[in-house]
């Protein structure tokens, strides 16, 4: 088995079966980390010695003929903002790297160890979450392995690198505006949103509390399903996690998508990408014999309006060293966060009142569609270190731009799974499959269809 392309679920099937063990699983993606981290910087922290520890320990308790799990031996890595015991929380910052070590590890983490999945280390990212390059000014910039002149996109963009370079199959990242989805995208694998409040965001470092969302990365979709199931369940610790029971959807994927009604996103959301971008979406619509369209309305607004909270909620949580120690600061954080410390607070009132309004709109829609498809990114991934990029015949800044389709998404806190497409020879792009709030296995059925076609799949650099 090469487990530099295996998928999650087939390392763990070959543990159990005795074809490999786990110390191996754990040594060679530590291998793998050591020899090529440093052409795509990923990873801030390597947890070597804790890993290999856990290796031995589920290898024993296999020997002990006991269960292991259904992950055992997947070595795994989270965003550098997740809480991983006695590491300090980074969240990309330099500020942060003065706190004291996490005293436990995050709930997340803690559900994937305990289906038998091995934390290896800690990935880059944009400071506090703000952005969509993972161009970090502390900690370096997270290349693309699909072509390291490029950028990773953000602001999870080690998580996606360290899956897209075969570091390791299974990542944590998590998505305030587009975050998980546009990494995704750019770097060709599946990164995977969840309705908001699904999954526990206990012992994670927030951006913009009503926004956030943690979600895996993998290369295949039996392994987001298996990942999300995992993660589900309500935790006290995260007032935001509801109670609502958890639907497994890893054993609905062979259901098909028979009497399912999916329809293309038109107006916003096929004006402004370019043409691969739109072509993208064709093909899935003619893998799956969809003509439908359907208009969400007002999306521009609902892209601004997110902006306007996102800005002020950051910028609030961050205030004190704002004004204390701007300096250390990721230069073109500083500046967003102190524009948004500025915004008028009726700003943020009249936007938070819109996003009632456009959740009715979009509650409405889903009365007669249940899946829509439309761009995760405008673009395949920009050079590192461009600042703007060509829309519309308009240029525009890549930083705020690369979001454009995936923030009215976010706004009301969606399902969005971003998948990637069957484009070879070319840059990785994603198309988001998106679902009324709490229907992720509908959007899992339709991904597995996809998958089984060919028409998605996460390439190989």
């Amino acid at each position: 088995m090469d487990l530099k392309q295996a998928d999650a679920i087939a390392t763990a099937i070959s543990v159990r079966s005795g074809e490999i063990s786990v110390q191996a699983v754990i040594t060679a993606a530590l291998e793998r980390i050591t020899a090529n981290n440093e052409a795509f910087n990923c990873f801030t922290a390597v947890t070597t010695q804790t890993a290999l520890a856990q290796a031995e320990k589920i290898d024993r308790t296999i020997a002990q003929n006991n269960n292991p799990g259904i992950l055992a031996g997947v070595p795994f890595a989270v965003k550098n903002l997740y809480d991983i015991a006695d590491l300090t929380t980074l969240a990309g910052a330099k500020i942060n790297s003065e706190n004291p070590s996490a005293k436990r590890d995050a709930t997340a983490i803690a559900r994937l160890q305990q289906a038998g999945a091995v934390l290896v280390g800690a990935l880059n990212m944009d400071e506090y979450a703000y952005g969509f390059v993972t161009e970090n000014y502390h900690y370096g910039a997270t290349r693309n392995p699909h072509d390291p002149t490029r950028i990773a996109g953000g602001s999870s963009g080690g998580s996606a690198a360290a899956v897209a370079a075969g570091f390791v199959p299974l990542t944590l990242g998590t998505d305030t505006n587009g975050s998980i989805r546009v990494p995704a995208s750019l770097c060709g694998i599946l990164g995977f949103k969840p309705t908001y409040g699904r999954l526990s965001r206990s012992g994670v470092a927030l951006f913009s509390s009503s926004f956030d969302h943690v979600g895996p990365f993998a290369r295949s979709v039996r392994d987001i399903a298996a990942t999300f199931d995992i993660l589900q369940g309500a935790d006290p610790s995260d007032p935001v996690c509801t109670t609502r029971p958890p639907e497994l959807c890893l054993p609905q994927l062979n259901h098909g998508i028979e009497g399912l009604q999916i329809a293309v996103a038109d107006g916003y959301f096929a004006q402004g990408a370019q043409p691969e971008a739109l072509a993208a979406v064709a093909q899935v619509a003619q893998a799956l014999q969809v003509t439908a369209t359907v208009t969400i309305p007002e999306a521009h607004r609902a892209r601004a309006a997110a902006y306007i909270i996102t800005a002020s909620e950051g910028a609030n949580l961050h205030f004190a060293n704002l004004r204390s120690r701007p300096q250390d600061f990721d230069p073109a954080t500083c500046g967003r966060f102190l524009a948004g410390a500025l915004i008028p607070s009726h700003w943020y009132v009249q936007a938070q009142r819109f996003r009632q309004w456009y959740r009715d709109c979009l509650r409405e829609i889903f009365q007669h569609v249940d899946i829509i498809l439309a761009p995760t990114t405008p673009c395949v991934a920009p050079p590192l270190g461009q600042e703007m990029m060509l829309i519309n015949g308009e240029e525009v800044p890549i930083r705020a731009h690369l979001g454009m389709y995936t923030q009215p998404l976010s706004f009301i806190g969606l399902p969005v799974l971003s998948v990637p497409m069957q484009r070879p020879g070319a840059l990785p792009l994603g198309v988001q499959i998106i679902a009324a709030p709490y229907n992720e296995a509908l959007i899992l059925r339709v991904a597995a269809v996809l998958e089984a076609q060919g028409i998605v799949s996460a390439p190989v650099p």
